[in-house]
């Protein structure tokens, strides 16, 4: 398993299991799988704004997990918070990527002078959960019945780490 920075040409992996994630599970709200052209388009703005991608690839070449930063708010007070994002693909869940990709997120953060990380993880998504108070995230809020999908109610909980 090799764990690297993204390149563009990854898109259409970390497109797979981000639209797999959108149709089978509560790890994201969205309803309507995104478009290739949107996840390039979403690659894109990332690196300009210098927010870490992250991508882990099989022995044979195939992306099976992706990590990501993401701006938390536009507004500039917020410029030093950042929200991540780590999405495995279903067949490669529980087999410790999630500490793969979690940690070389961390570090990017700390590298580009961030001082605050958010995770928004779904309240039955106690293996996120898991994986972020590993790594030193605390949980600073309980949102109740935020979301909504697949016909019900979704709590969200808000989970930090200072750097």
């Amino acid at each position: 398993m090799t764990i690297r920075p993204a390149t563009r040409a990854d898109c259409p992996g970390i497109l797979a299991i981000y639209n797999d994630a959108v149709l089978t599970t509560t790890a994201t709200y969205d309803y309507e799988p995104r478009t290739l052209a949107q996840r390039e388009e979403w690659f894109d703005q990332h690196v300009r704004d210098d927010y870490a991608i992250f991508v882990a690839e099989d022995d044979a070449g195939h992306i099976v997990g992706w990590s990501a930063l993401n701006p938390y708010h536009a507004r500039p007070g917020y410029r030093f918070t950042t929200e991540n994002s780590v999405y495995i693909a279903t067949d490669r869940r529980g087999q410790g990527l999630g500490k793969l990709l979690l940690a070389p997120l961390i570090a990017a953060a700390q590298k580009r002078g961030l001082h605050a990380i958010i995770a928004a993880i779904d309240a039955t998504n106690e293996a996120s959960l898991r994986l972020h108070s590993r790594f030193g995230f605390v949980q600073v809020g309980h949102f109740k019945q935020v979301g909504y999908k697949f016909d019900r109610w979704l709590d969200v909980i808000y989970l930090e780490r200072l750097l």
